[in-house]
């Protein structure tokens, strides 16, 4: 199925890049996104194919671009248990259990939510991310659990990561951790990046990596004779960088229940 926009270019227009010209034209596609439809050649101007992003477009041009939805045959198709909790023609809202990874990566590339989506529903799942991410706009980690939005097609997926960039989708969630963060309430402002010690994880950094703004609100704090001190606490996202919650809870000197990767390595328990 393929979806076209066509325009005519106006003379206010004349000499910006072709990017330029179509993000500011068509509302619901990121710049990121124009670029790759682009590069797939989905683009024309005049009816001949657009190669380059840079191109500069003149008075009256007419450009149409394509947006094509292609089979993602490539990916093995596994039986999975998906929990949707809504759906309907554009997108579809899938309850994500517990260690269930999103999508196939390095030495991964069976029984993935993904592999799951591509059993049941095939080739009908947008492309913009890539054929072995067909539908996914985000993701969440795999030991989290929570709601996860998958597109159906290229113009409700652009729209959804418009959403996401702009932060008007509200991402809450929902944690118990080990401790009691100080101050109870606030925001959490900071640079994400690779630790320097382990690739596999994240770390707060002063001077590198993508910005990460958290808000927390502790709900409640449990208190035994038995345990450590226990805390339900909201978190509301304002970005979605990779292990986002984890590796500021620690930055905070918590830690979540649960958590192996960022969590204390020993928790002390009084006996009875």
């Amino acid at each position: 199925m393929n979806n076209s926009i066509k325009l005519l270019v106006p003379e206010k227009d004349e000499g910006k890049r072709l990017d330029i010209f179509l993000s500011n034209n068509v509302d619901h596609l990121t710049r990121s996104n124009i670029k790759k439809i682009i590069n797939s050649k989905h683009v024309t101007i005049n009816k001949k194919v657009a190669i380059f992003p840079s191109k500069k477009v003149k008075n009256n041009d007419l450009v149409e671009l394509k947006i094509k939805n292609k089979p993602t045959n490539k990916l093995l198709a596994n039986k999975i248990n998906l929990n949707v909790h809504y759906e309907d023609n554009d997108i579809i809202i899938i309850d994500k259990p517990k260690g269930l990874v999103v999508h196939p990566g390095a030495g991964n590339n069976k029984n993935t939510l993904v592999n799951g989506l591509i059993y049941k529903y095939k080739d009908k799942l947008s492309n913009i991310s890539g054929n072995l991410r067909p539908g996914i706009v985000h993701r969440l980690d795999k030991e989290t659990s929570g709601l996860l939005v998958v597109a159906k097609n290229n113009l409700s997926h652009s729209k959804l990561s418009k959403q996401f960039s702009d932060h008007s989708i509200r991402r809450e969630y929902l944690c118990l951790a080990f401790g009691v963060i100080r101050p109870l309430k606030g925001k959490i402002d900071t640079l994400i990046s690779r630790s320097k010690y382990n690739r596999q994880l994240m770390s707060v950094s002063d001077v590198r990596g993508k910005k990460a703004i958290t808000n927390y609100e502790t709900i409640k704090v449990f208190y035994s004779n038995k345990i450590p001190k226990v805390s339900l606490i909201k978190c509301k996202l304002e970005t979605g960088r990779t292990h986002q919650i984890r590796v500021h809870m620690k930055y905070k000197g918590i830690s979540l229940l649960g958590d192996n990767q960022y969590g204390k390595k020993k928790i002390k328990f009084k006996k009875s």
